[in-house]
Order: structure tokens, then sequence, then C-alpha cells
């Protein structure tokens, strides 16, 4: 990996610890979610840096891919437990990073479980270790703390402009990831849940991304419509929220480019008994012979 790719990973990680650390301070009760993921994504561009996906709110069972829509009202619960997933890129080198803030004694230990799992990861994560080992940590350490992984949510690898570039790490000890970590850029997730330890896709969709435009014809709205997203997004995962007003109804341009099979849509995920989750989350950048975990 060329210096200059090295350096640009590692101001992402810097910011997105800084941006981490300040969610940390702002999730409080009665505080708009909108608010809260505004806040956290100005913080980025103000450091220099853009998200790499909509910062991600996840309230009790909701497990992932929950961003704020144009005007949403919801706010932080009483007693609640929030996560919050963040993405900052630098010329396209990523940096993703998760956090879970308890606004709930009782849901303590299952917030400290998720975190002891990936701090026992950050101990034993090295050039030529198996994914399945990765995930074996995972899985022990939360359940002996008495909760269960989530063991169809995974970190991923990461490369320039992909949050999910192809390999996935397991929250469990799956015997077919016998893959082995090596050069490249990874995230690392451990989600824990006293739930059923699975997520179902719920109604709701709130982040998009665009597919290459391949063969695909598109009316000049679309067109112009993907191409603005596109010049500033590529492929990387955008809100409606983003874009709203920018061209008329953008819910039904979004619709037509999912339609074409130029859009991918994420879905809410919920975990499937409807229990509240915890996640923590870094980023483990893999050089020829050191590991810097870039969001520590």
């Amino acid at each position: 990996m060329e210096e200059e790719e090295v350096r640009k990973y590692i101001k992402a990680g810097e910011i997105a610890k800084r941006v981490r650390d300040k969610a940390e301070k702002i999730v409080k009760p009665g505080v708009r979610l909108l608010d809260i993921a505004s806040e956290l994504e100005k913080e980025i561009l103000e450091q220099g840096a853009q998200p790499a996906f909509p910062v991600n709110i996840g309230v009790n069972e909701v497990a992932a891919h929950y961003t704020p829509t144009p005007g949403d009202p919801s706010v932080i619960p009483e007693g609640s437990v929030v996560k919050v997933d963040l993405g900052v890129h630098v010329d396209g080198y990523i940096a993703d990073t998760a956090t879970t803030i308890s606004l709930n004694p009782a849901l303590e230990g299952l917030v400290e479980a998720a975190r002891r799992a990936l701090e026992e990861v950050v101990e034993v994560f090295k050039p030529g270790i198996r994914a399945r080992e990765i995930g074996r940590v995972v899985e022990r350490v939360i359940k002996s703390s008495g909760f269960k992984p989530i063991t169809n949510l995974s970190g991923h690898s990461i490369d320039r402009f992909m949050i999910h570039s192809g390999r996935s790490i397991p929250n469990y000890d799956d015997i077919t990831a016998i893959w082995r970590i090596k050069q490249g850029v990874y995230a690392v997730e451990p989600f824990a849940t006293d739930g059923t330890g699975l997520v179902r896709e719920g109604d709701h969709v709130t982040i998009y991304a665009l597919r290459p435009l391949g063969r695909a014809k598109l009316s000049s709205v679309e067109e112009e419509f993907y191409n603005l997203v596109y010049s500033e997004r590529r492929t990387l995962p955008f809100a409606l929220r983003w874009y709203q007003g920018v061209r008329g109804d953008v819910t039904s341009v979004l619709d037509d480019l999912g339609r074409r099979g130029v859009l991918v849509k994420y879905p809410v995920l919920i975990e499937r008994s409807g229990r509240p989750v915890a996640q923590f989350e870094h980023t483990f950048l893999v050089l020829d012979r050191e590991v810097v975990v870039t969001t520590i």
C-alpha cells in the first residue's frame, strides 16, 4: 500500500474517532435523531472529509440502516440503548466505526458485552488470522456474558470508495469463513442482543446507493439525478434528505432508478424478536509489518 493511501486511511480514522466521541456526548433523551445525524455529518465536513455513508442511528431493536428522513420528528427515548454507526472518507479512503450509548442501567451489561468483544478482537487481530477465529472471539465473549451475537450481521473488508468490498467477517465461529486476513482494510463490528440473535428487514428504506449504470437507459430527469449523485458519491450510500428538493420529487426518481436496476435500497434491519441491540466497531488497516486500528 502506498504511503499516501496509508496517510488518508489514518486521517479518515482520526476524524471518525473524534466524531464518534462527539456522538457519545450529544445522544440524550429528547434530542431529535435528525439533529444528531446532521450535527455529526456537519462535523465530518468541517474536518475536511466526507461522510462515507449517512450517519446510522439505531434505537433499541433497530440494529442497522436507519438514518433520519427529511423532517424526521423522532427523538431519543428515555431508557433506550442507542447505536451510532458512522463512516468517514478522505478521497475515497474509508474509516467505519460505531458506538452504543446506554440510557438504561438495565442494559449496561448488554452494551459491555459488545464493547468487550471488540476489545478482545483488537488484541488478536493480525495478518494471517482466519475470519472464523475473529468470529469465535466475538461469539465467546458475548455468550459468556449471557447474550447472543447477531449471526446474520458481519464485519467486512473495505476498499477505496467501497464500504463492503467482498469479504465478510462473522460475529460467530463460522466454519466456512476460513479465509485469512491479509494486507488491506477491514471493519469488525460485534452486535449483541438478548433476543434471537438474528435481524430481519423492516418495511422502511432510508439509505440508498447507486449501481454502475451499465446499459440502463434513463429519462432526462433520472439521468440528471443519477449524474449529480454519482459525481458526489460514486457508489457510496446516501440519504434521501441529502437530495430532497434538489430535483422535484426525489422519492419518485429513486423508485424509477430502482426499477431500472441502478439503485440499491438498504432496508432498516431490526432484531427479529424486537429486543435491544448493542454494537461497537473499529476499522483495521493491515500493512506489511503492522496492524493499525485507525479508529482508536
